[in-house]
């Protein structure tokens, strides 16, 4: 097939070009078609040379005069006339001695520059230029504009992307059934491809562009719901028929969020299909009362449940908490994580597998072979961006169509939380409980540092407690970053001596975590200065202050995310963010974190900012890419390209060209 072969295959494609244009990540026909441009110019518009004005960008149609060269070096000057029927201008190129011959006086050609002040003619500088013939590339139309590399020009690439398209026009293959193209009104996938780079017109390049980011987002969620294996529609052998939790005493009083959200899971719960129910909730919300509400329910009915965390500080939090209230009960807890001994884990093992163990909390140690589930009925998985989705599948296939509930912390936009959960229902827990205060936040720069370190020590000195955030963890990871182990060095010398001063990075041994968190939970240590491990879940109510160094170097959820762990208990909470950075993105962040507390809002900001490819790890997933559809920007289309995936997988077997499709897109990701 054309579209596979090297991209050496087009004229003018050497080995070297070829090299260059593999840092744009094209290897192959298909991948040169498919460099879509990032922008356009509109050249349609010829003016005619008297009407230019100063410092506006023009196309012109001129007949070549006299062109000469003056100057020597590196200060070549060379100069034309043109003309056309209005008057005459003057064009001039800076060391590109080469044009002396590149022109044939007395044809037209079109020129687009900018007009510089003029004397007796108007000037252009450095103008592109292009030959007046039928079929105009570079000028006359609506111009691509692409990402380049080293030696690869807009003129050039422009050029490669026309050979190719025309080498493999007839290769380009129409993958949607008719049923599709004619219920959403889609232009023909050769006529997109060739509208995307060359439009004829505005209204086929949106016609074009449409096409193409539905394209994206349907083969985007049809991947996912693939991936998936659409767990939600399968019916479940797990009976869960008494959903009163009466006799289980939490020690406090849920919110009506909470409540409501309880009342959905019970409703799925005693349902004859498995829940698949993914419950959002901005940090402190009350997620956590809500799975162990939900697990105790399911062990109630006979079964064991499980919860997943990303890490073992986490995992170790959610084991005490959860620990202290089911044992009361006569439920047994464990705790299952890679830094167990092998004695401990042979215990774990054992217990779980003869049902000894009903509620069983741990890391992605739950996914492995050798972990054998007596009678699994809920699988729960804690900040669930945290996994890819295979780990979150295997989890749920270690029982028979148990029920799953996914909890995140990182508020999802609804355009986005259709993408990645299109076939989970949504629970949201929209409601803090009572006496939670916002968090005060402020964005200095470094020459605040200091006064900053006062606040510090006046709220330890109250009896509260302090984080300190940096993004390294050793000298020379990342320049110009400060260093969580020299930093916190620096920190113990020179401007808190008087505390306790402690240091936690993902390096240090699971034990070595614990062991600092346990001490910073006890009230042991006033300030912790650490790496992003304490981004989630971690849970110590007595710390009020957050101090955020390189905050530029963290994406706003993050910092959202980062600022959840202070402002957990009754007392004044306080957040700030300390960066040099000049960039505009960076002051945004910065302004929406000082601005407002609401996850939702600032995750719609965050995914404006940064798009949807960093928001939820494209890569990570290993699913297809987004060139063209824009999330934020492409709601109507999304929601357009999300009932087509829903239709396209129940018909999946059906259509050869669509299963190609997929299987292009995700070799090796999906067993179909």
């Amino acid at each position: 097939m054309k579209l596979n072969e090297d991209v050496e295959i087009i004229k003018n494609i050497g080995p070297a070009r070829a090299n260059h244009l593999r840092r744009l990540g094209i290897y192959t026909v298909g991948d040169l078609i498919e460099h879509f441009p990032r922008e356009y110019e509109d050249r349609s518009i010829i003016t005619p040379i008297a009407q230019m004005e100063e410092g506006g960008i023009y196309t012109i149609c001129g007949i070549c005069g006299n062109i000469k060269t003056s100057g020597f070096r590196q200060r070549i000057v060379t100069r034309m006339m043109v003309k056309d029927d209005t008057g005459e201008a003057e064009l001039i190129w800076f060391n590109q001695p080469y044009l002396k011959d590149a022109f044939i006086k007395g044809e037209e050609y079109y020129f687009t520059g900018r007009a510089e002040p003029k004397n007796k003619y108007p000037v252009i500088l450095s103008p592109d230029y292009e030959k007046k013939r039928e079929h105009q590339l570079n000028s006359a139309r609506i111009v691509p504009i692409y990402p380049l590399t080293y030696k690869i020009t807009q003129k050039l690439l422009r050029g490669l992307i026309r050979d190719a398209i025309d080498y493999a026009f007839s290769d380009i293959e129409e993958y949607f059934p008719e049923e599709i193209l004619s219920s959403y009104v889609l232009m023909d996938r050769r006529e997109a491809i060739e509208n995307i780079h060359f439009p004829s017109d505005e209204k086929m390049f949106f016609s074009a562009r449409r096409r193409l980011a539905f394209d994206e987002l349907f083969t985007l969620q049809l991947s996912l719901m693939l991936m998936k294996g659409k767990i939600k529609r399968s019916r479940s052998d797990v009976s869960i028929k008494n959903t009163d939790t009466s006799e289980f005493i939490l020690p406090f009083e849920l919110t009506s969020a909470q409540k409501r959200v309880m009342e959905e899971i019970k409703k799925d719960l005693e349902g004859p299909c498995a829940m698949y129910r993914l419950i959002q909730g901005d940090v402190g919300s009350g997620k956590t009362a809500v799975a162990t509400l939900s697990c105790y329910m399911a062990i109630n009915n006979g079964y064991q449940a499980v919860l997943m965390a990303p890490t073992e500080v986490l995992a170790a939090q959610h084991f005490n908490s959860i620990n202290a209230l089911f044992s009361k009960l006569g439920i047994e807890t464990v705790l299952l994580s890679g830094s167990l001994k092998k004695r401990e884990k042979e215990e774990t093992l054992l217990k779980i597998e003869n049902n000894q163990a009903q509620m069983i909390i741990g890391t992605h140690a739950l996914i492995q072979e050798r972990v054998n589930y007596h009678s699994l009925g809920l699988v729960i998985t804690d900040e669930q961006h945290r996994f890819g989705v295979k780990q979150r599948s295997a989890l749920a296939r270690k029982g028979k169509a148990p029920h799953v509930l996914v909890m995140s912390a990182t508020p999802i936009p609804r355009s986005l939380a259709l993408v990645l959960y299109g076939d989970m229902d949504v629970s949201v827990i929209d409601e803090l409980p009572p006496g939670r205060k916002s968090v005060e936040t402020f964005g200095v720069d470094s020459r605040y540092r200091e006064r900053v370190y006062c606040l510090i020590k006046k709220e330890i000195e109250r009896g509260r407690q302090a984080y300190i955030v940096c993004p390294a963890i050793e000298e020379g990871e990342t320049l110009d970053i400060k260093s969580v182990i020299t930093y916190a060095e620096e920190i113990k010398k020179r401007y808190l001596p008087e505390f306790s001063i402690e240091l936690i990075h993902g390096k240090l041994k699971p034990s070595q975590k614990e062991t600092i968190m346990d001490g910073f939970l006890k009230g042991e240590i006033d300030v912790l200065v650490a790496t992003t491990v304490i981004e989630v879940g971690v849970n110590v109510p007595n710390a009020t202050f957050m101090l955020i160094e390189n905050a530029e170097r963290f994406g706003l959820s993050q910092l959202h995310q980062l600022r959840g762990r202070v402002g957990r208990g009754s007392d004044k909470s306080y957040c700030v963010l300390i960066s040099d950075s000049k960039s505009k993105i960076t002051a945004q962040r910065i302004k929406a974190m000082t601005k407002t507390n609401d996850g939702f809002e600032i995750a719609e900001l965050d995914l404006k900012l940064r798009g949807p490819g960093d928001f939820f790890g494209i890569r990570q997933h290993g699913l297809p890419e987004l060139k063209i559809a824009d999330i934020y920007k492409d709601k109507e289309i999304l929601t357009e390209a999300r009932k087509a995936a829903l239709w396209a997988y129940d018909n999946y077997d059906k259509y050869k060209g669509l299963k190609r499709r997929i299987e292009i897109l995700m070799p090796g990701n999906i067993d179909i």
